[in-house]
C-alpha cells in the first residue's frame, strides 16, 4: 500500500538534514580480493556458509571480497607459499597481519594455549613486530618465500620463520625448532645503508639499498644469491658481476631462478637455468653470478620483470608484454619453450577499438602462473590453474591471457603458488 506524505519535505529544509560519515575516505579506501586455495587459511576466509554449498569446496575459483579489509585499511600485502600476509595503516603498535601456513612461524607465534602453537590460521591475526616507534612506524613493502617472512619498514628490516638455509640472514642453528620459534630478526640497515627494497625466492632473500646495490642471504644451491657460490649464506652479502656498478631498482624471484632491472632498463638474471629462463655464451645450467642477458636488448627498456618457476615475463616502457623459458607462456594452446623473448599480442591485454590507450603496467607471477594488471584497473591471468589460483572461476589451465572479473579497480596483484590476491580501488 502506497501512502502519501501530508507534509512533504521542503527541498530546502533537506539541504539542512544532518549528514553521517562513517569515516571510510573515498581516495583511500580499498577492497582486496582473495581466490585460489581455500585449505591453507591463506585466503583469510574463516567458514563459508552452508548455502553456498562450499563446505567441501577445497578452493575458491573467483575473486572473493576480504572482510578483513573492510574493517582495517590495508596498504599492501604479500603471498608467500601458503600463506599470506596483510600490512595495515594505523596509528596502533600493530601494523601487520598474517593468515594461512603457519609451521615455521613464518607469520608469527600463535598459541592457543601455552606451548601449543598454532599450524594454520584461518583469519588474519596479529603479529607484532619490535618497532622502536611503534605509532609512528611504517610497513613500506611485504615479501614471503616458502616458510619465511621479510618486511620493510622504515627502521629496517624485520625477518621471521625458517632460517635453515640463513634465508633470514642470521646464523643458522642446528636443529632449531621453527615451529615453536617467536624469534624476528631485525636489521637497521646493510653497510651503513638504507634499505629501500626487498624480495623472497624460495628460500633466500634479497635487499637492495638506496644506492642500488643488491645484498643477499639464504639458499644458493642454484646460484639463485647471485654471489658466486653455490653455498648457503646466513649474513647480507652484496652482489657482484654484471651488476656490481649498477644501480638496480626491481628484483624478482618467485623460485630459483632472478631477474633484475637497473635505471636504464636492461636486465640482468642469476639462478636456475635449466629452462632457458636465463641464456648464457656457454648455455649453463646454474648461473651464481648476475649476468646481464644481452639477448634482450632488442625489446627495448624494460621497466618491469617477474621471474616464475620456470619461465619469465618482462614489460617494456610501450607496455609490451614478453615471456620465454618453459611451460604455458600465454602465446597458444600448448606448452612451449622459448629462449627468445616472445611479444604477446596487445589485444589479448584488452586493446582494442573502444579502448585503444589500454597498457600493461604491471607483471606479476607465482610459480606457474602469470598475471598482468592494465591502466585500466584489469588484471589478466594466464598459466596453470593450481587450485583455481588464475581466479577465472574453473579449474581450467589457461593458454592465453584472460581477464579477471574483478569488483574494483586492480592497483596491485600477488602470486602465491596456488592461491592469489588483488588490492583494488572500489567503484565510486
Amino acid at each position: 500500500m502506497c501512502v502519501k506524505r501530508k507534509y512533504p519535505i521542503n527541498p530546502e529544509d533537506a539541504k539542512a538534514l544532518p549528514v553521517f560519515d562513517y569515516g571510510v575516505s573515498k581516495e583511500t579506501y580499498k577492497r582486496v580480493f582473495v581466490w585460489g586455495n581455500l585449505q591453507t587459511g591463506a585466503l583469510g576466509i574463516p567458514y563459508m556458509k552452508k548455502n553456498e554449498n562450499c563446505l567441501r569446496r577445497e578452493s575458491i575459483p573467483s575473486p572473493k571480497r576480504l572482510g578483513f579489509a573492510e574493517k582495517f585499511p590495508v596498504t599492501t600485502a604479500a603471498c608467500g607459499f601458503g600463506f599470506t600476509v596483510f600490512a595495515v595503516d594505523t596509528d596502533s603498535d600493530i601494523k601487520l597481519y598474517g593468515t594461512g601456513l603457519n609451521t615455521d612461524s613464518q607469520i608469527g607465534n600463535h598459541e592457543i594455549r601455552r606451548g601449543h602453537p598454532l599450524e594454520i590460521i584461518y583469519f588474519p591475526q596479529p603479529i607484532h613486530l619490535p618497532f622502536k616507534q611503534p605509532k609512528k612506524s611504517k610497513i613500506k613493502k611485504l615479501s614471503g618465500g616458502r616458510a619465511h617472512l621479510v618486511v620493510l619498514t622504515d627502521e629496517g628490516v624485520f625477518l621471521l620463520g625458517n632460517n635453515s638455509y640463513g634465508q633470514c640472514a642470521r646464523q643458522i642453528i642446528e636443529d632449531e625448532n621453527y615451529f615453536l620459534s617467536n624469534y624476528i630478526n631485525h636489521i637497521p640497515d646493510v653497510d651503513g645503508k638504507k634499505i629501500t627494497d626487498i624480495e623472497c625466492g624460495q628460500d633466500h632473500t634479497f635487499a637492495i639499498t638506496e644506492d642500488g646495490s643488491v645484498y643477499a642471504c639464504g639458499w644458493g644451491a642454484d646460484g639463485q644469491t647471485g654471489l658466486g657460490t653455490f653455498d648457503n649464506v646466513s649474513e647480507f652479502k652484496k652482489l657482484k658481476g654484471d651488476i656490481e656498478c649498477e644501480e638496480i631498482v626491481k628484483i624478482s624471484s618467485r623460485s630459483d631462478c632472478v631477474l633484475a632491472i637497473n635505471n636504464k632498463g636492461d636486465v640482468f638474471g642469476w639462478g636456475n637455468a635449466e629452462y632457458d629462463q636465463i641464456v648464457t655464451k656457454h648455455n649453463e645450467q646454474q648461473v651464481c653470478h648476475p649476468t646481464h642477458l644481452k639477448h634482450l636488448q632488442h625489446i627495448g627498456k624494460i621497466k618491469d620483470v617477474a621471474a616464475g618457476g620456470s619461465f619469465c615475463v618482462a614489460l617494456n616502457e610501450t607496455g609490451a608484454v614478453f615471456v620465454w623459458g618453459y611451460g604455458i607462456l600465454g602465446a597458444g594452446p600448448r606448452v612451449e619453450q622459448s629462449p627468445k623473448p616472445v611479444q604477446l599480442p596487445e589485444t589479448l591485454f584488452g586493446v582494442n577499438d573502444f579502448q585503444p590507450n589500454t597498457e600493461v603496467v604491471k607483471v606479476t607471477c607465482g610459480l606457474s602462473c602469470a598475471m598482468a594488471v592494465t591502466n585500466l584497473g584489469d588484471i589478466y591471468a594466464w598459466g596453470r590453474n593450481m587450485k583455481c589460483c588464475l581466479g577465472l572461476g574453473n579449474e581450467n589451465n589457461q593458454y592465453f591471457p584472460f581477464k579477471v572479473s574483478l569488483g574494483g579497480y586492480a592497483q596491485e596483484v600477488f602470486c602465491g603458488v596456488d592461491h592469489t590476491v588483488a588490492i583494488c580501488k572500489p567503484f565510486i
